[in-house]
């Protein structure tokens, strides 16, 4: 080889590599850019909070519930609903959790085996973690430490109307009755007792939600601006707020397959979006909700209205079915004070849709939202129905959190129903109650594209 060629080609090859990092670097700037206004979300707050509710909120649980002794059993595979709740998502083998009031304050006790109790004390969640050695039953231990303290009333998770009270299996209990002997008679449902607990949000998890709420509401209007009518359909609004969640790391409110529900068509109830085209003269339902940190959920609904040829805005009477569902929303935000009963809240919205014209709406005004879109805490609704169900007898209490509609019902020419329903979120504070973030005031409206 010529003895100049080499040096040359060598050059060559430190300058290519140079130019080649450099366009990298390039492309990364350009990848951090693009993605600059994705969230960053930062360390989960998740294993602090929960220990707070543990230590502040589940005493005062107890005690509301009139309960001495909260016993959990956790397992692998098929856990109790409540297990994330209280540390026992890693269950292996059986494990015991005791909490519990005595004249020494709170206390959080947990047998668990031996496999897994070094694990969860490095959690730091409880007072003292007990080691179970295998062939033993952390369940008995658990029971025989329940004879020894002569509980009056042991909840556990057995429930007919509050599913994440529901975890105790059959087989498990028989088994720990076995254990408790006479003491079995004095197990109660934990049913009031996690109602306490779970319906109350401490302040850091309002404004978790407060979040949350801001980011399915800011989404939706940007979602709305991406409809071209005549050609967009409602699975395509669907697929940009899918296509939001990913970016930005976070998952459905509920499940995958109807969330977000999009219709601009007639009431589809809870349903999936269709292929249905966006068409002037529509009045689009978005009803969406995310998950953050993989435990806090948001429940918001946006409307808007398609324009069509020479309108500038919405015609009189969608006007009116607008109007009529804000009166309707902000009537319950009103009527949401401490003490006051779900029905009660339902009831205040009800009277303005008659006096409105409305057509009947069979939805309750509102829903607890917080770990799950429809979550534990009383129901708003009842006023309506023959037979109000006890979680509408519920009183409100400041910390609950709830997603609430506005409602106003009109039957379409086909004889169909659309039904316009202002869904915001608000916790209840000690006098009143006030929205998670600045409630829809005014129907979006989309212009035609020329």
């Amino acid at each position: 080889m010529n003895k100049f060629l080499l040096p040359a080609l060598l050059l060559l090859t430190i300058l290519f590599s140079c130019n080649n990092q450099k366009a990298q670097e390039d492309m990364s700037s350009e990848t951090r850019e693009n993605t600059g206004n994705t969230i960053s979300w930062g360390k989960n707050p998740w294993p602090e909070i929960r220990k707070q509710r543990i230590n502040k909120l589940l005493p005062k649980a107890l005690k509301a519930a009139e309960v001495d002794c909260w016993l959990v059993i956790c397992r692998e595979n098929n856990n109790d609903p409540i297990a994330h709740h209280i540390g026992g998502e890693n269950a292996g083998g059986t494990a015991a959790f005791l909490f519990y009031n005595d004249e020494n304050g709170f206390h959080s006790l947990v047998f668990s085996p031996s496999g897994e109790s070094k694990a969860l004390d490095d959690l730091n969640i409880h007072d003292s973690v007990a080691s179970v050695e295998r062939n033993e039953s952390a369940m008995k231990q658990a029971a025989t430490f329940i004879q020894e303290k002569d509980f009056k009333t042991i909840a556990v998770n057995s429930s007919q109307t509050n599913s994440m009270a529901d975890g105790l299996s059959y087989t498990q209990r028989q088994e720990l009755e076995a254990y408790l002997g006479d003491h079995a008679k004095r197990l109660t449902p934990s049913t009031e007792m996690v109602y306490e607990w779970l319906a109350i949000k401490l302040p850091e998890e309002v404004e978790i939600l407060k979040k949350a709420a801001t980011l399915t509401a800011e989404w939706q209007v940007e979602a709305y601006q991406q409809v071209v009518p005549g050609e967009s359909t409602d699975a395509d609004i669907a697929r940009f707020l899918k296509k939001k969640m990913a970016e930005n790391g976070v998952t459905d409110g509920w499940a995958a397959d109807q969330n977000p529900n999009v219709n601009s068509g007639p009431d589809r109830g809870h349903s999936h979006a269709t292929d249905k085209v966006i068409m002037p003269g529509d009045v689009i339902q978005i009803d969406f909700g995310i998950k953050v940190y993989d435990r806090w959920v948001s429940d918001i609904q946006r409307f808007a209205y398609v324009l069509k040829d020479g309108e500038k805005e919405a015609p009189k009477d969608i006007k009116h079915y607008w109007e009529s569902a804000k009166t309707g929303n902000r009537a319950a935000l009103a009527a949401m004070k401490p003490g006051t009963k779900g029905v009660e809240v339902d009831r205040a919205q009800r009277v303005l849709m008659k006096e409105a014209g409305s057509e009947y709406v069979m939805w309750s005004t509102g829903h607890p939202v917080g770990y799950v879109a429809h979550d534990v805490g009383p129901n708003l609704g009842g006023s309506q129905a023959s037979h109000v169900r006890p979680a509408a007898e519920k009183e409100l209490k400041p910390g609950m959190t709830f997603a609430f509609d506005g409602f106003h019902a009109w039957k379409l020419p086909d004889g169909n129903l659309k039904t316009i329903s202002v869904e915001e979120m608000a916790v209840v504070t000690q006098d009143g109650a006030e929205y998670l973030i600045e409630p829809q005031e005014e129907l979006v409206l989309i212009k035609g594209r020329k």
